[in-house]
């Protein structure tokens, strides 16, 4: 398939750069020498893997000349014609960022985790997947979307041709067409028995129309707190705790829960390296995509919905790796997504032209009085109504959060403009 082999010849390429930096790294520390130049950035790692594939120690050929001499010729990589060239050149700049990432982990130039030697890719363990770039040959971009000639619903890749795609691609084509948008590259992978093109595109800012006006100059009003629960997935509310979103989450580990019980089982239960045992993985597979798709799909109707509807939006910052560590809650925390939700209206905002703040980690937003400010003392889960021992005042727990963090919202915006 013309698809798999370029996703091996990247995985081939990436193997063989992370090969040529240790054997450099090898030789420079046994040889003690410091002219040893290890290809680290992802410049010289194109340059030494293209010396590479057109050296001996890529391929060599017998050759038999009319006497009947045979000779030992350089023949380089034999099937590097067979893909796009490309494709090489994207393992490479794959191997340096992650060298980079390397490096900048140990100098402590890199927040979060910390980052390790990368390793090679292994067949039966790596995402098959492979990156093409966009170029402009003759005039002509090498990679189209919706050719007249092949239909709307295509696209073209050098090296490869025209392929179908199930998605429609009117909006990417209008864009386009309208000098609105640029195809950087495209990135073609497989997971779960589908292969899925996804299209980076630069494209300009969103039509005024469609973005949120400016604030006036002094209005800190407007903020709308959004609170993520489980019972509800979110619940907003302006500061005088007025609803104005609540959406049920849409719980699909759990929906899918006794079809994942039962493949898993089959999975299990086949022999190791059979071809049943294959059958049974991949229908498994296709099950977690589902559940993925669907969970990605809700919570990007969430997240257009409150984007679209407010320009200003403060969320909480919850600590959702320790929160799965609860044996209790981790299943359905995994299930309600709610870092990926957060992620997503941060991004849709910024298109968007509006504000999204984020209140601090400690801030007792489920246990403060949204109308006299009192903090309770404990607010257990099971308590799904909040009753202010000072006020008397009860309302459901989320719509409460809500509120608060839209004050909160308000309070931080007056010290920002005016510190």
């Amino acid at each position: 398939m013309v698809l798999g082999r370029h996703a091996g010849a990247a995985r081939f390429a990436f193997n063989q750069c992370l090969a040529m930096v240790k054997d450099a790294l090898d030789t420079k520390a046994k040889t003690a020498d410091g002219s040893v130049r290890v290809p680290w950035t992802a410049f010289d790692l194109i340059n030494s893997f293209n010396g590479w594939k057109r050296s001996a120690a890529a391929g060599r050929v017998w050759a038999v000349d009319s006497a009947g001499r045979a000779t030992l010729q350089s023949a380089g990589l034999r099937w590097r014609s067979e893909v796009s060239q490309q494709v090489f050149e994207e393992a490479a700049v794959d191997c340096g960022r992650a060298l980079a990432a390397y490096a900048d982990s140990r100098k402590g130039k890199r927040r979060g985790r910390r980052v390790g030697f990368p390793r090679f890719k292994r067949k039966s363990a790596t995402v098959v997947s492979f990156r093409i770039r966009n170029k402009t040959t003759a005039g002509k971009a090498t990679i189209r979307v919706g050719d007249v000639d092949a239909g709307p619903r295509t696209i073209s890749l050098p090296k490869i041709g025209i392929l179908r795609v199930r998605e429609d691609t009117r909006r990417l084509r209008r864009m386009l067409r309208n000098g609105r948008a640029t195809i950087r590259y495209v990135t073609v992978s497989h997971r779960a028995g589908r292969w899925t093109i996804s299209v980076t595109v630069q494209a300009a800012d969103l039509h005024p129309a469609r973005r949120h006006p400016a604030p006036a100059a002094g209005d800190q009003q407007g903020w709308v707190g959004v609170d993520r629960g489980l019972t509800a997935l979110v619940v907003a509310a302006d500061r005088t705790g007025r609803e104005v979103v609540r959406v049920d989450p849409p719980r699909p580990l759990r929906t899918s829960l006794p079809r994942l019980r039962r493949l898993s089982r089959r999975v299990s239960r086949a022999r190791r390296g059979s071809i049943n045992r294959g059958k049974a993985v991949a229908r498994l597979a296709r099950c977690h995509r589902r559940i993925k798709d669907v969970r990605a799909h809700a919570l990007h109707e969430v997240a257009n919905h409150l984007v679209n509807t407010h320009d200003r939006l403060v969320l909480e910052d919850l600590n959702t790796a320790g929160m799965v560590r609860n044996r209790w809650l981790a299943r359905s925390i995994s299930d309600a997504g709610w870092a990926q939700l957060a992620r997503m209206v941060g991004y849709k905002q910024q298109w968007a032209g509006g504000q999204v703040m984020t209140a601090d980690r400690w801030f007792a937003s489920s246990k403060t009085c949204s109308v006299c400010g009192a903090v309770a003392a404990s607010l257990t889960l099971s308590q799904r109504v909040f009753a202010c021992a000072v006020c008397g005042f009860e309302a459901d727990r989320d719509l409460n959060a809500a509120a608060n963090l839209a004050v909160w919202g308000e309070q931080h915006d007056a010290q920002i403009r005016d510190p």
